[in-house]
């Protein structure tokens, strides 16, 4: 589902949109049969909203940073787009944990839909199956296979190196050296799920210092 660009949606619009994006999943690969889904703890804890406007980077950091407090992590990349902010969360050792968007309209920050939501082990929606330990898809065969994906979806665009998260992979789509978007990658599946809810890039910065 395209969005429009230069235009803020309500976080209404794009929860409302949670359903037909999973419908509209691209598969890379045979899935295996799907598990009975439930609600993670953490998945449940909801929205936190801003303190004040969020019109740059640093004050989507700051809004991010607030819904990271209440799981122990800290922000590390905070990306613009058309959209809105999206925002990566990380753990006390630095590695992935998950993944949020903040709303400038709204001055919300919520869990990112998609993959955080749907393949997240760990702070998402996890399957009510035992998760294996380890993931059977590693960083290089995950590029290789969002380049083929690209390559049939995406014509002229390739993958960055992966973000590794609970569960699945998160990568920049690349024009030559440029970012254009990102796609994530199972890590059990193969599974290629394009982040089409971002619209056009615009900046990125690596935790913008509050100032």
């Amino acid at each position: 589902m395209t969005r429009p660009h230069g235009r803020w949606l309500p976080l209404a619009v794009l929860t409302a949109a949670l359903a037909a994006l999973i419908a509209s999943v691209v598969w890379v690969s045979s899935s295996t049969p799907n598990s009975t889904w439930r609600p993670g703890p953490k998945a449940m804890m909801g929205t936190v909203s801003s303190t004040g406007p969020i019109r740059t980077l640093t004050d989507a950091d700051r809004a991010a940073d607030r819904f990271a407090d209440r799981w122990n992590l800290h922000v590390g990349e905070v990306m613009q787009f058309s959209n809105g902010y999206y925002a990566e969360l990380l753990d006390r050792n630095g590695r992935g944990a998950t993944e949020v968007l903040i709303n400038p309209d709204s001055r919300t920050v919520q869990l990112e839909f998609g993959p955080a939501m749907m393949w997240n082990t760990s702070y998402g929606m996890t399957p009510a199956r035992k998760q294996t330990a380890a993931a059977a898809i590693g960083p290089d065969q995950a590029v290789r296979m969002a380049d083929q994906w690209l390559k049939e979806h995406r014509t002229g665009l390739h993958a960055a190196e992966p973000d590794r998260f609970p569960g699945y992979y998160t990568l920049h789509t690349l024009r030559g050296d440029r970012i254009v978007g990102m796609l994530s990658v199972n890590a059990t599946s193969g599974d290629v799920w394009y982040h089409t809810w971002h619209g056009r890039f615009l900046q990125v910065q690596e935790h913008p210092a509050s100032t």
